[in-house]
């Protein structure tokens, strides 16, 4: 299995630490008296098993957590115990909970990743109980409560399967550790843009939206301008993004040149979730100051895309290439 295609997005600058989160990605053995862990799941949601049970966790919920395990730590299945119980409504599958984490290869002890747990760098997670990539994931976070720390093993075949993740040492036999801070469910994103309608200027390429909203995009039998350009297609009424804010978004790239997409969410069935700060710099400047429910489209120059890194990897974008983006912005925070 490959790595889930959220982790391979071209706007995200690679890092290992976006390698397993998005938009995303160990047990009770022993905790802070008083804290008030238990090794009890919530009925009808995932046990404590042997293996989730073997870890060591230190701390407090909302504090860093100290954690041990004596590895090679295996499951034959996702396994979660319940350190602190949370408060509130659970997470339910299709929710998006925002999340503190570290994680382990259960094979050999190293972290291969962790937030902090300093409120700063706190992830959005969708559960999604019916993908069958890191599915485990979701099965740890379904069924838990605003301010529950857990812990949890995923075997490959629920985690990043027989592919791991090379970039991170992590192989295709190797399990996964967790332990959890389930910091807030957020409100559910829109699912495409909702608004006024609006038109681009002459000389944008041609967007036409299928019934589910996901645009095909006709660029024109002309060189691309030199410079960035911007037009609101669907003018949305929610929050305004900010700043360095997080997003969730459905998108199509297109390179002006090829005239071949090279990215699309729509493609792969699911909205994509990252920091603005974290893209590129037309990307980022298409979504700042945008509303949510708004449809933009972007022309971005070289200079302000791929140019400055010399095209991307794989060769679908050059380094004096033209792209547009077609996005709808379905949520940030």
């Amino acid at each position: 299995m490959p790595i889930p295609d959220r982790y391979r997005s071209f706007l995200v600058r690679r890092t290992p630490f976006a390698l397993l989160t998005a938009g995303l990605l160990v047990s009770l053995a022993a905790c802070t008296p008083g804290d008030g862990s238990t090794d009890a799941a919530p009925e009808g949601c995932l046990e404590p098993g042997d293996a989730s049970q073997a870890v060591a966790v230190d701390g407090a919920a909302g504090s860093a957590p100290e954690i041990s395990f004596e590895a090679p730590l295996v499951a034959e299945s996702t396994q979660r115990s319940l350190l602190t119980e949370g408060e509130g409504d659970r997470a339910e599958n299709g929710d998006t909970v925002l999340i503190e984490y570290s994680v382990f290869n259960g094979a050999t002890g190293d972290e291969l990743a962790s937030t902090g747990f300093t409120g700063e760098n706190a992830e959005a997670f969708p559960i999604d109980t019916a993908s069958e990539q890191l599915v485990g994931f979701s099965l740890l976070l379904e069924c838990a409560a605003p301010g529950a720390r857990i812990a949890g093993v995923i075997p490959p075949a629920e985690g990043f399967g027989e592919a791991g993740i090379p970039e991170l040492q992590l192989a295709g036999t190797e399990s996964l550790v967790f332990v959890i801070d389930v910091v807030e469910i957020l409100e559910a994103p829109l699912d495409r843009a909702e608004g006024a309608a609006g038109e681009a200027p002459e000389g944008f390429p041609e967007v036409t939206l299928a019934d589910d909203g996901a645009p095909t995009i006709v660029i024109p039998d002309e060189a691309p301008p030199a410079e960035f350009g911007l037009a609101v297609l669907i003018e949305g009424e929610g929050p305004v993004v900010e700043e360095g804010a997080e997003v969730t978004v459905h998108y199509t790239g297109i390179n002006w040149n090829t005239g071949e997409v090279f990215d699309s969410s729509w493609q792969r069935g699911a909205p994509a979730t990252f920091p603005t700060a974290g893209v590129i710099q037309g990307f980022r400047d298409a979504l700042v100051g945008q509303a949510v429910g708004s449809q933009v489209i972007a022309i971005i120059p070289p200079d302000l895309g791929y140019g400055p890194q010399g095209g991307t990897p794989d060769g679908s974008i050059g380094a004096e290439d033209t792209i547009v983006f077609v996005v709808d912005i379905l949520g940030t925070r």
